[in-house]
């Protein structure tokens, strides 16, 4: 699968898996003197949690560096969107964290595992 950050394409691999949450709703709750329970004030949907998961491929270790960094760039506080080669769209997310992990060589170049939390603000 593939998958697209911002209209680039930086995730081209068939490991690539993306794991949309839950959607998550807040409330406040408040015991009310007099009131037999709690008052609950219903605060909305407030987004959700994806996970992203791979591998990242590159003919070298400074072409796989490249990659790495421009996809840390994304880390900014703004927001995104990815789309998938299967047209799935998810907008409005915010890169929270991006671990990569167990570099290794593979035939003519290296790769490594890696995991992208995003927080989808709005659904």
């Amino acid at each position: 699968m593939r998958a697209a950050l911002d209209g680039e394409n930086l995730f081209d691999e068939p490991e690539l898996k993306i794991e949309p949450g839950s959607i998550e709703r807040k409330q406040i709750e408040r015991t009310v003197a007099g009131l037999d329970g709690v008052l609950s004030i219903d605060l909305g949907c407030h987004g959700r949690k994806i996970m992203q998961t791979g591998m990242l491929r590159a003919e070298s270790r400074a072409k796989a560096e490249k990659l790495i960094g421009a996809i840390s760039a994304y880390i900014d506080g703004n927001t995104h969107t990815l789309v998938t080669s299967n047209g799935k769209e998810f907008d409005n997310l915010r890169i929270d964290v991006f671990k990569v992990s167990k570099e290794r060589p593979s035939g003519n170049g290296v790769c490594c595992d890696y995991e992208i939390v995003y927080t989808q603000l709005a659904v």
